[in-house]
């Protein structure tokens, strides 16, 4: 089976690639429309977290289109994502804006300093992979979890790797991540809006509980790495506009900020983001399938972990 998957990806990658983006971006947003249809397990994840957070704000005809849109969304960013993989810089400057990256500090003359940028299923998400290229003295890395079949894995890091950006796979490859942290150079992108497990700790998002990880936090305090957000918002038909947010504090008056209270920032920007553009977020994830555990005493008890 897992050949017949292999050639049916391949020969997709390199159809979606052979197109124009906005075909491309076109095909994507019908195939989000037919799987808002055939799809009714993730619909009703879709209408349930909708109606959990804008439940009071919105009728159940505006959530029902709302949920149709992020279907069609998906399905544009993640056919437009194999597109954008293979075009190079000076092509997808003309798709892509960048803005607030005079936020970010320049490399120094000699390496050793990282950034740390905490970013979420925003839009087309896999262009966060392309932000190095603003970024002159920096190298961009990422984690990822590899998907079970060996083959599609390999050529989803094919389709990734044209980038130039460093992926790390989370579970098996931790201590490469480190190395590369401790030689520093690095913008780290950290995804930071997905549920975290039952090891996760209680925070709230969108006015609801959920599992959180405080993985940004405590690497951006272990590592001494300023600490940004970076949201992807759709401005048209295959076009989006990747911002930089203002730096996150991670001390105050010469001492560690509790990573829960860092965490707390991150979601404030995100709250932020998925409001003014519902859409554009990854309704289709559980994030609040368990709301976590309860922070033990110690402010900064993550860190000892």
């Amino acid at each position: 089976m897992e050949p017949l998957l292999y050639l049916a990806a391949r020969t997709l990658v390199a159809l979606l690639q052979a197109l124009p983006l906005t075909c491309v971006a076109r095909l994507g947003r019908l195939g989000g429309a037919l799987a808002y249809r055939l799809d009714a397990r993730h619909r009703r994840v879709v209408l349930r977290n909708l109606t959990m957070c804008f439940g009071r704000e919105k009728t159940a005809a505006e959530l029902r289109a709302l949920a149709r849109e992020n279907f069609r969304r998906i399905g544009e960013n993640y056919a437009s994502s194999i597109k954008t993989a293979a075009m190079n810089f000076a092509a997808l400057r003309s798709r892509v804006e960048f803005a607030g990256v005079e936020k970010i500090p320049p490399a120094p003359a000699q390496p050793g300093r990282n950034l740390l940028v905490a970013i979420g299923h925003f839009g087309n998400f896999e262009l966060y992979a392309r932000f190095g290229e603003m970024s002159a003295g920096y190298q961009c890395a990422t984690t990822y979890r590899a998907l079970p079949q060996v083959s599609l894995n390999r050529l989803l890091q094919q389709v990734r790797g044209r980038s130039g950006c460093l992926y790390f796979e989370r579970r098996t490859e931790g201590r490469a991540l480190k190395a590369a942290l401790q030689r520093g150079g690095l913008i780290l992108g950290f995804l930071a809006d997905q549920h975290a497990g039952q090891n996760g700790y209680r925070l709230p998002f969108l006015g609801h509980e959920g599992s959180t990880s405080t993985g940004p936090a405590v690497f951006a305090l272990r590592y001494g790495c300023p600490l940004f957000t970076a949201i992807c918002y759709r401005v048209g038909l295959a076009r989006w506009r990747i911002e930089v947010g203002d730096e996150i504090p991670t001390r105050e008056h010469g001492r560690a900020r509790p990573p829960l209270d860092i965490m707390g920032d991150i979601h404030r920007a995100f709250e932020v983001a998925v409001r003014r553009d519902p859409a554009n977020w990854f309704w289709v994830h559980n994030r609040w399938k368990t709301p976590g555990r309860e922070p033990r005493g110690h402010p900064t008890a993550a860190l000892e972990e």
